[in-house]
């Protein structure tokens, strides 16, 4: 088993809905257990003009290999119809291995931890909030990379009733 961290995201079609139903779709792998789930998030979307993001992350404990997960999550992204027109445009659903155990994967399909994870607040601080003493494969602390991104524009939603 493996413990794998996915960063949510949604700017379209009800992007709460979005993210509530890929919780439960993560949860549904095969030989995966969903162990935590960060609280939703909104953020101003990177790069061209477009509407805010709805983020979380969720801890899997996986026995799936990474390139089996990605295709899993993948798989997960076609069923909210995502479709790949623009790079970091709009999308109903982007689902990213942001870490996997304490493996660095460098293949054509897959980066691992994820290129962009210590430059983005919208999956730092849904990270830390699932685990806030995490360690990443080089020895950076979570911590270290937190101080360092603000917290721009991100505002944590309130828990449902």
């Amino acid at each position: 088993m493996a413990l794998a961290y996915i960063g949510l995201g949604s700017n379209l079609e009800d992007p709460l809905a979005q993210v509530t139903r890929a919780f439960a779709e993560l949860a549904d792998l095969p030989t995966t257990a969903l162990l935590a789930r960060s609280s939703i998030y909104t953020s101003r979307a990177v790069g061209p003009a477009q509407p805010d993001y709805t983020n979380a992350v969720t801890l899997l404990d996986t026995q799936l290999a990474p390139i089996a997960l990605l295709d899993a999550l993948q798989a997960i992204e076609q069923a909210h119809q995502r479709v790949r027109i623009q790079h970091w445009g709009p999308r109903t659903l982007d689902l990213d291995l942001l870490l996997y155990g304490d493996q660095t994967i460098a293949v054509e399909r897959l980066t691992v931890p994820h290129p962009y994870l210590s430059q983005r607040s919208f999956v730092l601080y849904p990270l830390a909030e699932i685990t806030p003493n995490l360690h990443l494969p080089d020895g950076t602390p979570l911590a270290e990379l937190l101080s360092r991104c603000p917290a721009d524009g991100l505002t944590r939603l309130p828990s449902p009733a």
